[in-house]
């Protein structure tokens, strides 16, 4: 399955990436890609490049978004929706103790002496 996600090009400590077209099943990492559809610089917003005529027909045949590439399509107006969140949950919902509900807790018996 073909995904459009970004790959990683810019220096130590100055990110930048290239949107790129590749094979799912490769890693971020490996280099591999078919096309090159844009670049993004993280740390200037305005630097953005995108082809979005080429977007659209590779979504139109079938290549799907990652997460953070769907936010920034978004942004920029190519594509409509709503984003999605892609920040990572820290810790479980707990549930509600009986002290918050407005419940008091039941005596608890004292041990015999």
């Amino acid at each position: 399955m073909l995904t459009i996600r970004l790959q990683r090009v810019g220096k130590k400590n100055e990110p930048t990436f290239r949107v790129v077209l590749t094979d799912s099943k490769n890693s971020s990492k490996s280099g591999k890609f078919l096309e090159v559809l844009g670049s993004y610089d993280a740390r200037d917003k305005n630097e953005t490049k995108l082809n979005a005529d080429r977007i659209k027909h590779w979504i139109s045949v079938g290549a799907k978004l990652s997460d953070t590439v769907h936010n920034l399509l978004i942004n920029k107006k190519i594509i409509s929706g709503k984003k999605i969140n892609v920040l990572p949950k820290k810790s479980p919902i707990k549930k509600e103790s009986p002290e918050v509900a407005g419940q008091t807790p039941a005596p608890t018996p004292e041990p015999a002496k």
